[in-house]
């Protein structure tokens, strides 16, 4: 026979919200990113060279394209590798 809990004691889970993830470049009113501007890029990518998703950044679908062009055009120009080391 199982043992029920003394007083009827019931757990109550409650879960916090996380806060709403901000595109960055809409919030300082960006509309390009230079492909030369390397530390603002490295805030996009994993340090094993791969490009971080829209649900983990917070960006926007027209920011995140734009990113996703500039890290690869950036690439392509040697400023940024391909992958890790």
């Amino acid at each position: 026979m199982a043992m029920k809990p003394a007083g009827g004691m019931k757990r109550n889970f409650v879960f916090k919200r996380a806060k709403k993830k901000r595109c960055k470049l809409c919030t300082a009113g960006k509309d390009t990113v230079d492909y030369k501007d390397v530390d603002f890029l490295r805030g996009f990518i994993t340090e094993r060279g791969k490009i971080i998703p829209r649900r983990v950044t917070g960006n926007c679908a027209k920011h995140q394209r734009t990113v996703t062009r500039t890290v690869k055009k950036s690439r392509e120009a040697g400023v940024l590798p391909f992958t890790a080391e």
